[in-house]
């Protein structure tokens, strides 16, 4: 029985989940905006308590590394430092965007539509996104494998070329601008889906099966952008 802790305060959602083998994950998410840095740690602990485990018991703590907001990428990352080095347990680190791909996959909406290859794409604010192109499973229970890196560009730059699906917070916030090239139709989008620990959850499973675990010491958080902020005059600029 593999036992994971997963984690992800990446975005306003704080998310924990406990996986126990085959046994259905145990959840605790809500939208909590700037408040996750109070109730990480007690869920941990209520999570353990609720399936009698302690936390040298599990083999394996997983976290989102971002891309997201800073301070929460940075807070979820900090937990599991602290969580794991206590313990001396192994650490997945799983990205954002591959998380939601992991869920996507499992959609209703997506099993109806069968796409060969689809992009998950996120608001990465400063009128840009992060996205990234994926290959769906080939079995269900696969995570789908991400096709290249994980990019950052304005909505106008988003490549579909051969995709069938788009999901993420971009189709909500960018709208059209998202398909300046190329079109789908609306029963090949998802604009509700974001991020929760059980899309953490499935990627780590696989990457445990694939002895993809990391030391703590090399947990560290995904900056896709070395720019978090605008200068006034770049602010400016584009109310110009």
């Amino acid at each position: 029985m593999t036992r994971i802790l997963a984690i992800d305060t990446s975005t306003a959602w704080c998310s924990v989940a406990l996986s126990l083998g085959d046994e259905t994950p145990i959840l605790r998410h809500e939208l909590v905006s700037a408040g996750a840095s109070q109730r990480v740690l007690p869920w941990v602990q209520t999570l353990l308590e609720q399936t009698n485990m302690k936390l040298n018991e599990l083999d394996a703590i997983a976290v989102g590394i971002g891309p997201g907001a800073f301070t929460g990428v940075r807070l979820g990352v900090a937990a599991v430092q602290g969580l794991a080095i206590s313990c001396d347990l192994p650490i997945v680190a799983v990205t954002s965007v591959d998380a939601i791909a992991a869920q996507l996959s499992k959609t209703h909406g997506f099993e109806l539509a069968k796409p060969s290859n689809f992009v998950i794409a996120i608001d990465a604010r400063m009128d840009e996104l992060y996205w990234a192109k994926y290959e769906s499973p080939s079995q269900q229970q696969n995570p789908p494998k991400r096709i290249g890196d994980i990019h950052l560009s304005k909505p106008e730059e988003l490549d579909l070329t051969d995709i069938q699906f788009l999901a993420g917070s971009a189709l909500e916030v960018y709208g059209d601008r998202l398909f300046t090239k190329i079109t789908l139709a609306s029963n090949a989008l998802d604009a509700q889906i974001h991020l929760s620990a059980l899309g953490i959850l499935d990627c780590a499973k696989q990457a445990l099966k694939e002895g993809r675990q990391i030391n703590v010491r090399e947990l560290e958080p995904l900056y896709v952008r070395d720019k978090v902020a605008l200068t006034t005059q770049e602010r400016l600029e584009k109310l110009k």
